[in-house]
């Protein structure tokens, strides 16, 4: 059970109306150095791939080291924050953020660049959980609801900047840096961070949760078992070790699961909230997250992938024609938050999900009919439209998914869901880059024909996991229609059912 302080932190005064906001902008640097850091990855891949060399599969694993371990241990960093004090493992984040992302400019070869990438996602992993506690421990009244209100567009702005910073900064080739840029510009960022952590207010909570640290092993161990086999390219990719593997992630997960169970019986702090999953909605949402967030993430790279590899589109233009995608999304995603969702709720996510699979089948055509040399012009309609997508599902989805969740539940809830949005990222990456590299002969880059093919193949994927996500989509949309049972009512129901008639 979660254990009091042993001592109490004493009555705390308000923090002045500059501070606050200074300490806020500090706040956003950080979310916004996060998403940045996973969204010019998709544009830079190719191009660090063919100044490093290795096989084609550490294109995926780029983007996969990084989003892996900040899914995993995103839940591990919040309670870390909990017991230490948010700022202090703010900080230690930051800091640990700012030397990989050096590391990741230094590195000579896939392997250490993959390292540093991890070292990169386990360090956002401390950082992000703590910003909205600081922020709710430095805002109140309406004020807190402004200051809440920032981290949106803020957020929007950084997907909007990241592919095509990371375009512009490799074309650039700043100093001879080429591909290194795009890491180093987190340095003076970082660095920035820290010299103005000193603004922010120690915050932590009243009560000290325990880290569930066999929990968190098994679910590291058991989500890279997973995702392993579903990246790689070349002779390889059907070994039967490599679903042997799979297999045994299959086994580490129903141990994690099982874990679980049996510390929250036991009234110990358990990695995962499980009384979540006892509403059929929860895990419907966890569900929609992973395979919606597989179809975005995978198909951003897939179309990066074609574009460098196929027409030899530069680096530059490649980021450019994301922006469509994310200016779209932007637009879309303000435009449900302050008009649809107030009004429609949670159909608005059907919206969504129609307007990304249109743009998915637009893109498909596409690919299926276009000239391989020919730069795709079409391509960009099919991008806007699944940026819209993008932006009318996610703001109702998250309303919605968190809507049934008690009070006292929804830091755990919104943990998951961030993680599962995480986690989906990885394996679309994982799922859909395979699909188009399959295509490719031996491990090495497809010629502009087998591009093409290789990006129809994995847009009609991505078709597939659509479906399922307007699956997992319809089932919470349901739940969310009926209302929650009351803890009271739910004793009473319980023992009704009990022949009996009390409870067990």
């Amino acid at each position: 059970m979660p254990q009091p302080l042993p001592h109490p932190l004493p009555p705390v005064r308000p923090m002045p109306y500059p501070r606050r906001w200074c300490a806020l902008a500090v706040l956003l640097v950080a979310e916004a150095m996060n998403l940045l850091d996973s969204t010019i990855m998709t544009v830079a891949a190719p191009v660090i791939h063919a100044d490093l060399g290795g096989p084609a599969s550490g294109i995926q694993w780029f983007s996969a080291a990084y989003t892996l371990p900040f899914a995993v241990l995103l839940i591990t960093g919040g309670r870390l924050g909990d017991i230490a004090g948010r700022k202090r493992v703010f900080r230690a984040g930051v800091a640990a953020f700012v030397l990989a992302s050096a590391l990741c400019a230094l590195a000579a070869s896939p392997t250490m660049l993959i390292t540093a990438r991890a070292v990169q996602g386990a360090a956002a992993a401390l950082v992000i959980p703590q910003t909205i506690g600081l922020i709710r421990g430095m805002f109140h009244g309406d004020e807190l609801a402004r200051a809440m209100g920032s981290i949106g567009p803020v957020m929007g702005l950084a997907a909007v900047c990241g592919p095509v910073l990371a375009g512009v900064l490799t074309h650039a080739d700043l100093f001879g840096s080429s591909w290194r840029a795009v890491f180093l510009v987190n340095v003076p960022l970082g660095l920035g961070v820290l010299a103005a952590a000193p603004l922010l207010r120690e915050d932590r909570s009243e009560r000290r949760p325990r880290l569930d640290l066999t929990g968190t092993v098994l679910a590291v161990l058991a989500t890279g078992a997973l995702v392993h086999p579903l990246i790689g390219s070349g002779p390889d990719r059907g070994s039967p070790g490599r679903w042997v593997l799979f297999a045994a992630g299959l086994c580490l997960m129903a141990l994690f699961g099982a874990h679980q169970r049996r510390r929250t019986a036991r009234g110990r702090s358990a990695l995962v909230e499980t009384r979540l999953f006892s509403d059929r909605g929860f895990p419907a949402a966890l569900a929609a997250a992973v395979l919606f967030f597989a179809v975005v993430n995978g198909l951003m790279l897939v179309v990066v992938l074609q574009l460098q590899l196929g027409p030899h589109t530069d680096v530059r233009s490649a980021g450019l024609t994301l922006l469509p995608w994310s200016a779209a999304m932007v637009v879309a995603s303000w435009t449900a938050g302050a008009r649809l969702v107030p009004r429609h709720g949670s159909r608005v996510m059907f919206a969504g999900l129609a307007a990304l699979l249109l743009g998915t089948l637009g893109a498909l055509v596409v690919y299926a009919t276009g000239r391989p040399a020919a730069y795709p012009w079409p391509l960009l309609a099919a991008l806007t439209a699944a940026g819209l997508g993008q932006g009318l599902f996610s703001v109702p989805f998250f309303t919605t998914a968190l809507g049934r969740v008690r009070p006292h539940e929804t830091g755990s809830a919104a943990g998951l869901l961030n993680a599962a949005q995480q986690l989906g990222g990885t394996l679309g990456v994982a799922l859909l880059g395979t699909v188009f590299l399959h295509t490719a002969p031996g491990a090495g880059a497809p010629g502009a024909r087998a591009a093409l093919l290789g990006a129809r193949d994995a847009c009609g994927a991505a078709v597939a996991l659509l479906a399922g996500t307007v699956a997992a989509a319809v089932l919470l949309h349901a739940a969310a229609r009926t209302r929650p049972a009351s803890p009271r009512r739910d004793r009473r129901v319980r023992n009704a059912k009990s022949p009996s008639g009390y409870g067990r």
